[in-house]
This record gives structure tokens, sequence and C-alpha cells, in this order.
């Protein structure tokens, strides 16, 4: 295998990569150093003792996102006030066709998905990923992870049941979320009060998270009269040249506030009925740096 073909093998695989390493980790650019270092791996590799470019990959990536995740747990245990996912840009355009494939893949990297993963240990959360997001058969985890196949059985079964017990049940259509997103949007800018109680759930939360480095909530916001007047008194205080746009991030619809050109927070919802059920606010600035203007 040539020096050119070795790299075309894996931009190739590239998106994969990313997409396995995004996934245990919630973090994009701990998910981009993992790729950059499973580059060097397969760039100094006897290339021509690896059969399946592929699996190699995906067991180079895996092993060095499980290293890494080990030391950011530790990391996370000082975190200020509630920990989000780090947003995710995913346009999945035409590079998948399938409509239940790419359900699956917006779920999988869904913030309400992420958070509950954060719970798992970093091998059921492996596991996870490569059978739930990626659809790899037992067999082929097992190669992956050096672990037999009955005990990767055991894991899977044990993160399943428990993302199935934890995992919020929303809506995914795309057109009703950006639809409430929208209202929910305009109710906040016209100081509406009772707008936004009739588009909030009786139980919705509010999930902020500032890392302590920006102006947020310190905890979780409970039922809808206390987001409501949480979210006016945002609104009321405005930001200097506010500006907003919609994009798609973590599978979903979601809005980049920004303050001139620099971005500020990034608000998205989950809804089901009709309402909606979480709203979540991410303002730590280390983890909009990727969507700067």
């Amino acid at each position: 295998m040539t020096a050119d073909t070795a790299t075309d093998v894996f931009e190739e695989h590239r998106p994969l990569l990313l997409g396995v390493a995004y996934r245990m980790l919630g973090r994009v650019a701990d998910a981009e150093d993992v790729v950059q270092d499973a580059w060097l791996r397969w760039s100094s590799a006897d290339r021509a003792e690896v059969r399946r470019p592929r699996a190699y990959l995906v067991r180079v990536a895996t092993h060095l996102a499980l290293d890494r995740l080990n030391r950011v747990k530790a990391r996370d245990e000082a975190y200020v006030g509630p920990w989000l996912p780090e947003p995710y840009v995913t346009d999945f355009g035409d590079t998948v066709q399938d409509a239940a494939e790419r359900a699956v893949l917006a779920d999988s990297v869904s913030l309400a998905v992420l958070v509950v993963l954060e719970s798992l240990s970093p091998l059921e959360r492996a596991v996870f990923v490569l059978r739930e997001a990626f659809g790899y058969p037992h067999a082929e985890i097992a190669a992956v992870l050096d672990r037999s196949e009955s005990a990767v059985r055991q894991l899977a079964g044990r993160a399943r049941r428990h993302v199935d017990e934890r995992r919020p049940r929303y809506e995914v259509d795309p057109a009703q979320r950006r639809e409430l997103t929208e209202r929910f949007l305009a109710a906040a800018a016209e100081g509406d009060l009772e707008g936004l109680m009739a588009l909030l759930a009786p139980d919705a939360r509010l999930v902020g998270d500032s890392g302590g480095k920006a102006q947020s909530p310190r905890r979780i916001l409970e039922n809808a009269d206390h987001v409501a007047r949480f979210v006016l008194g945002v609104a009321r205080k405005g930001l200097p040249d506010f500006s907003f746009r919609f994009l798609e991030l973590n599978g979903g619809t979601a809005v980049l506030a920004l303050s001139g050109d620099k971005p500020d927070a990034v608000i998205q919802i989950d809804a089901a009925g009709g309402l909606v059920r979480r709203v979540y606010v991410i303002r730590n600035p280390d983890k909009l740096r990727a969507l700067q203007a």
C-alpha cells in the first residue's frame, strides 16, 4: 500500500472514526485528537499486515478513546454545574440514504442519549456505541475490545437496559421540532409568559452548561414556571449585537446565539406530545469554539 493510498484509506474512514470517538467522549476536540492519534498509528503501521483497514482503524480509535475517556472522567469530577456534551455538527446529507439508519445515527448522538451514556462504564459505553450506533456484531466488538463474545453480550445487554431505563422518550420529527423552536424563541423575545407556558410541558426541565465560565443555572431547573421565568429573564437582559441562526447539532434543530460574531450559547429543545419537554443551553465557551462564525 503506497503512502497516497494509505492516506486515501484513512480519509475514507475519518467520518466513522470521528463518529465513534465523539459518541464515546462527548467532546469534539477530544474526538479530533483521537482521530489524529489514530492517523499517527496508521501512518507508522506495517500496513502489509493489515487485511481489513476498517476493522484495524476502528480498533485503534476505540482503544484511544477508552484511554482518553478514563482520563476525562477524572477531570470532570470537578466540573461546575450540570454537564452537557460539546455541540456536534451533524449533517448526514447524502451520506445516509436510509431513513431508519439516519434516525438511529441521529438518536445515538442526541444530547439526551449522550447524557445517559456518561453514566455507563467506559467499556459499556464503547460496546453500546459500536453496537447501537454502528450496528457492529458482538463478535466484531469482541475482537475490537479484546474480550470474549459472551462478555461483550453481557456488556451490551447491561448498557442497553441502563439506557432504556434512563433515557427520556422524545419525538424526533424535524419539522415539529423546528416549529416549536421558532415559537419558543418568538415568545421569549416578546416577553410572552403565557405563550411560553403554553409551549412547555408541566414537568419541563432546563439544563444549562456553563462550566462555571458563563452565567447559567448551577442546577437543573424543574417545571414550566421556573423554566419560563428564567428564559424571560435572560431575554430581557439581551446580548450586545445579538443575532441567531439555525443549524443541525446532535441530530436535530438547534439555535446558535451570537453576540457580534462570537458564539454565546447553543439552545436546543426536545419535545413530545407537541410540547417542549427539555431545554438545553450550552454556554461554556470552551464548548462553543468549534462553532465560531
